[in-house]
C-alpha cells in the first residue's frame, strides 16, 4: 500500500465548544484583549490503534472557525486587527428605506404599492422584536453576519462548480521561455509556498485601502482547507500545519512534502520542475481513457449530499488506503491541476479554469474537467502555460485571493529578475533558507519524491464516477462563456471623463441589457466591507431610478448633451449607493440576518447561537490575515459572485405549531423579497495587471454572471449564461462601449482640445514673460488642429481628436441597431485601434514549440 500521511478525524464541533465555552464578558468590553482560547487537540493529539506508518506526526483536522492561531510577537499581518470596528447592524428604518429604493426600479406601480404596505407593516410589528434579537444575538460575536452567511453556503446542496467557485485567470509570464508548463508551474509553486510561509509568520503585510487598515482574518482559511460534505451539510476543515500539496493530471493524483516543520521551503524551483515532469511522464502511461475511469475528482462536482454518501464509502474502514489518500488530498496546502490541453482563445481559457472541457472520445469523457477538486483551492496550468486559480469560496473572498494571485504573479517576475540581478528587490519581509546549502537533516521526516495515489477501484465507486461525469457534462453543457477583451480605452479615459470606472462600467452592464430587451432587472454587484472585523461583502443594487431614466435617454432619440446628463446623475448615484455599502449601510445583508433570526427562532434553536455546520462564528478576532495588495485593486473589489439567495421556503419551519403562531414575517413572504433575491444581472468588479480575466457561472436560470476587470487602457469582461444569447450581449456591450465614447469625444472636444498640459502652461507662461531664446524659437510650433489630420501614432485619452463626418451628430440609436452599430463603429475606429496580435498568444506559439529540456530522473539530484 502507498505510505501516505494520516491524521486523526476531527471531533464534533458540539463536543469541543461543550469542552471549552469561552466567556462572553472577556469579550465585550473592547478594552480588554482578545484571548484566545486553547483547543486542546492542538496539544494533545490521541493515537489511533494500527496506524499507517507517520511519516510527519498526525494531523488534526478542526473546524475552521474554532481555530484560533496566537498572534506572534512582532508579527506585522495581524497587528491592526484589534484596532477593527465590529460590523455595525444598521438602523432598521433606514433598511426598510433602501430596501424599497432597491426595489422601486424593477416593480410596476401597483407591486411598489404591495411592498410599501408590506414594510409598514414589517416596522409596525414584528420588525422591531427581530431586530432587538438580532441585537442581543450579536452580543460577544465578531460579526452579527458571519454564522448566516457561513450557513448560507455551506446548506447549499447543489454542486458548487459552476455554482460557487469563481476563477482567475493570470497573464502570462512576461518571459516567453518560461511559459511552458512545467517551468511556469513550478514558478507558481514556490511563490505560492513563499506567500504561505509570509502568512504563516505573519510576515504579510496587512491590506490598505487608502490608509486604513483591512481585516486580515480570512488569510488564515487560504491554505490547508478543504469543503467536506456530511448528512447535514458542508463543513470547512484545515489542517493549519500542511506540508505537502496534491498534484492531479490526467485525473489521477500525486503527492510530496514542499515544506518543513517552520513553515520554509524545502525544495528548490529546479527540484520541483523535476517532480511535475516525473509526474507528468508517470500520467501519460496510463492511456487517458482508462485514467477517467478511475477519476475521483469528478466526486467534487456532485450534489453535496450525494458526495457525502460517497466520502462515506470512501472512508468506511479508517486505516484504509482509501480513508489515507483522500485524507492527503483533504489536507494538502492546495492542488496544483496540470491539464494537457491548449485552450485556443479566451472564452475557452476562461471555461477552463472554471468547470475545465467537455470533450467525450469513444464514449468516455477526456476533457480537463475530471482533473479537478473543487472542495479546494487549485492552481491550474495548461500546456502552453496558461495558468489560472480555482477557489472554494466560502472562507474567503475574491478580495483576498486577489492579494494571494498579485503576490505570487509578481513573485515569479522579481524572482527571475533576481536570477539576472542578486540586487532586484523582493516582496517579502524574509525568505526560507537555500534548500540546496541546508543540511538534510534539517528538513526533517519529509517526503520530497512524489507519490501516486492508488485508489481502490471498487464497484460502488466506478459507477458513481461514472454517473458524477455525465451529470458534469450535462451541467457544462448548460452553460456557455463568451469574454470581451476590450482594449479601445479604459481607467485612464473615463476617470478623464470624469466618471468613476466602476459606475461607468455598472451602466454600461445596464445600458446593454436595456438595449437588447428593453427592461431593466435585478442587478447585483459585492462592496467589500473588510474595513470591519471579520467584513465580508454588502450588496450593491446598481439598478436605481436613476439608471432607468439614463437607460431610457439613451437609448431614445435624445440629444447627446442629454444622454451625458443622464450618464453622470446614474453614476453619481452608483458611486453613492457604493459608499453606503463600503461602510456596511446596505440593506441586503441586515434584512438577510433578520430573515435568519425569525427562521432559527421558529426552530427554536435560537438561542443556543451554534450553526449546524463545522464553521461556527468565532468570539475572538485573531488568525486574521489581510489584504492591501502592493498592485491594487477596486475598492468594490471583493469578489462575491454568488450572493446569499433567501428563499420563503427556507424560511418555514419544520415545527408546524410554531410556525402557525408566527406566520413569515409579511416583508419576506412579498413578492419583492423574491424579485430582490433573484439576480438577473450578478457582476463583479475584481482584478489588477496580474490578471487577464475573472468570472464565475450565473447565478440564476434566466441571467449572466459578469466578472469584470477595470485596467488602465482596457476592460476585460467574462460573460457566462445558461445559452442566454452570450454572445450577443457582449457584442451589445461592445457597441455601447464605443458610441458611448463617441458621443463623449463630440460633447467635450471643445473642452479636450483647449486644455493644456502643465508643462505647455509653462511655456506659454515664459514666452508671455521673456522674450524668446533665439535658438529655442526655431522652427514651426505645430498645433493640435495639425494633429487632426493624422490617422497614425497614438492619442492621449484626455485630449483624443478626430476626423468624424457630419452623420457623429446622428443620435438616438434604436434598439435593434445595436449589433449593427457595432459593426459600424469598428470599421471606423480601425484606423486608431488597429488589431495586434497579442504578445501573450505570440508567446504561446514559440513556447509550444520549445521543447521543455532533458528529461532528468529524479536519481540525479
Amino acid at each position: 500500500m502507498t505510505q501516505v500521511r494520516t491524521f486523526t478525524v476531527p471531533r464534533p464541533l458540539g463536543e469541543r465548544l461543550a469542552e471549552q465555552p469561552v466567556p462572553t464578558s472577556t469579550l465585550v468590553n473592547s478594552a480588554i484583549p482578545r484571548s484566545i482560547p486553547e483547543i486542546p487537540e492542538l496539544t494533545q493529539q490521541p493515537k489511533r490503534p494500527n496506524s499507517a506508518p507517520k511519516l510527519n506526526g498526525d494531523y488534526t483536522r478542526v473546524p475552521m472557525a474554532t481555530y484560533h492561531e496566537t498572534k506572534k510577537e512582532g508579527g506585522t499581518t495581524f497587528s491592526g486587527q484589534d484596532k477593527l470596528p465590529q460590523l455595525p447592524i444598521p438602523d432598521l428604518a433606514q433598511s426598510c428605506r433602501r430596501y424599497i429604493e432597491a426595489l422601486r426600479p424593477l416593480q410596476s406601480p401597483r407591486e411598489r404599492a404591495e411592498t410599501q404596505y408590506a414594510v409598514d407593516e414589517f416596522l409596525k410589528s414584528d420588525g422591531p422584536e427581530l431586530q432587538e434579537k438580532l441585537k442581543q444575538y450579536a452580543q460577544g460575536k465578531t460579526s452579527y453576519i458571519e454564522q448566516f452567511w457561513y450557513d448560507s453556503y455551506l446548506n447549499y446542496d447543489n454542486p458548487v462548480v459552476l455554482n460557487l467557485n469563481p476563477f482567475f485567470l493570470l497573464e502570462d509570464d512576461p518571459t516567453p521561455a518560461r511559459n511552458n508548463q512545467v517551468t511556469r508551474a513550478a514558478s507558481l509553486v514556490v511563490s505560492s509556498l513563499e506567500f504561505v510561509r509570509a502568512v504563516r509568520k505573519e510576515e504579510l503585510p496587512p491590506d490598505k485601502i487608502k490608509g486604513n487598515s483591512l481585516c486580515m482574518y480570512q488569510y488564515s482559511r487560504l491554505f490547508g482547507t478543504a469543503r467536506v460534505p456530511t448528512e447535514a451539510g458542508c463543513q470547512i476543515e484545515q489542517d493549519p500545519e500542511s506540508k505537502h500539496i496534491v498534484v492531479m493530471c490526467h485525473g489521477q493524483f500525486y503527492w510530496f512534502d514542499v515544506l518543513d516543520d517552520n513553515s520554509d521551503l524545502i525544495m528548490s524551483e529546479k527540484d520541483i520542475s523535476i517532480n511535475l515532469q516525473t509526474i507528468l511522464d508517470d500520467a501519460a502511461q496510463t492511456p487517458i481513457q482508462e485514467a477517467a475511469k478511475g477519476a475521483l475528482g469528478v466526486l467534487s462536482t456532485e450534489n453535496r449530499k450525494v458526495w457525502s454518501g460517497l466520502r462515506d464509502v470512501l472512508t468506511r474502514e479508517p486505516d484504509s488506503n482509501n480513508a489515507d489518500s483522500l485524507g492527503i488530498v483533504d489536507t494538502a496546502l492546495f492542488v496544483l491541476c496540470l491539464d494537457y490541453t491548449e485552450p485556443p482563445d479566451a472564452a475557452a481559457l476562461c471555461q477552463n479554469m472554471l468547470c475545465g472541457t467537455n470533450e467525450i472520445e469513444k464514449g468516455v469523457q477526456i476533457g480537463t474537467c475530471t482533473n479537478r477538486w473543487y472542495d479546494k483551492l487549485q492552481i491550474i496550468v495548461c500546456k502552453n502555460g496558461s495558468a489560472g486559480i480555482n477557489f472554494e469560496h466560502t472562507g474567503v473572498d475574491g478580495h483576498t485571493v486577489l492579494r494571494f494571485a498579485s503576490d505570487v504573479y509578481t513573485d515569479t517576475i522579481l524572482r527571475f529578475a533576481r536570477t539576472i540581478n542578486g540586487q532586484a528587490p523582493t516582496l517579502w519581509a524574509s525568505t526560507s533558507p537555500d534548500p540546496s546549502k541546508r543540511d538534510p537533516e534539517s528538513f526533517g521526516n519529509v517526503n520530497t519524491t512524489p507519490r501516486k495515489l492508488e485508489w481502490d477501484m471498487i464497484p460502488e465507486l466506478s459507477i458513481a464516477v461514472r454517473f458524477a461525469e455525465t451529470r458534469l457534462a450535462d451541467l457544462i453543457g448548460q452553460n456557455e462563456f463568451q469574454c470581451l477583451e476590450f482594449g479601445h480605452y479604459g481607467k485612464n479615459f473615463i476617470t478623464s471623463m470624469g466618471f468613476s470606472p466602476d459606475a461607468f462600467v455598472q451602466m454600461a452592464f445596464q445600458a446593454a441589457y436595456y438595449g437588447l430587451y428593453g427592461r431593466v432587472e435585478c442587478t447585483y454587484e459585492p462592496a467589500m466591507t473588510k474595513v470591519f472585523l471579520h467584513g465580508r461583502t454588502e450588496a450593491i443594487r446598481s439598478a436605481s431610478d436613476e439608471s432607468v431614466d439614463f437607460v431610457q435617454t439613451f437609448w431614445g432619440d435624445n440629444p447627446l448633451e442629454a444622454k451625458i446628463d443622464a450618464l453622470k446623475t446614474a453614476c453619481q448615484k452608483h458611486v453613492s449607493t457604493t459608499r453606503q455599502c463600503l461602510q456596511a449601510q446596505g440593506c441586503d445583508r441586515h434584512l438577510y440576518a433578520l430573515f435568519c433570526v425569525w427562521q432559527r427562532s421558529m426552530d427554536d434553536e435560537f438561542s443556543s447561537g451554534i450553526g449546524s455546520t463545522g464553521y461556527s462564528s468565532p468570539v475572538d478576532g485573531y488568525s486574521e490575515q489581510g489584504l492591501s495588495s502592493p498592485i491594487g485593486s477596486q475598492p468594490t473589489g471583493s469578489l462575491d459572485s454568488v450572493e446569499l439567495k433567501p428563499s420563503r421556503e427556507r424560511g418555514y419551519s419544520t415545527n408546524s405549531r410554531s410556525r402557525d403562531q408566527n406566520p413569515l414575517p409579511l416583508l419576506f413572504a412579498d413578492p419583492g423579497w423574491d424579485k430582490l433575491n433573484n439576480t438577473i444581472l450578478s457582476t463583479s468588479n475584481c482584478g489588477n495587471p496580474a490578471l487577464r480575466h475573472f468570472g464565475f457561472g450565473p447565478t440564476s436560470g434566466d441571467g449572466f454572471g459578469i466578472g469584470y476587470i477595470i485596467k488602465d487602457e482596457g476592460l476585460s469582461i467574462c460573460v457566462s449564461s445558461k445559452h442566454r444569447q452570450t454572445a450577443r450581449f457582449v457584442d451589445t456591450l461592445e457597441s455601447y462601449l464605443l458610441e458611448i465614447r463617441r458621443i463623449l469625444r463630440i460633447c467635450n472636444r471643445k473642452q479636450a482640445t483647449s486644455k493644456s498640459t502643465r508643462a505647455r502652461e509653462a511655456e506659454n507662461a515664459i514666452h508671455d514673460a521673456k522674450p524668446a531664446n533665439r535658438l529655442k524659437s526655431r522652427g514651426r510650433p505645430i498645433t493640435n488642429v495639425d494633429l487632426s489630420r493624422s490617422y497614425t501614432g497614438t492619442t492621449s485619452p484626455t485630449n483624443e481628436s478626430s476626423n468624424f463626418s457630419e452623420d457623429d451628430e446622428i443620435g438616438g440609436y434604436g434598439f435593434f441597431d445595436a449589433g449593427m452599430l457595432l459593426q459600424a463603429l469598428k470599421a471606423r475606429h480601425v484606423q486608431f485601434d488597429a488589431a495586434e496580435t497579442r504578445a501573450s498568444e505570440r508567446a504561446a506559439v514559440q513556447a509550444r514549440r520549445r521543447d521543455v529540456g532533458k528529461k532528468l530522473r529524479l536519481v540525479e539530484y
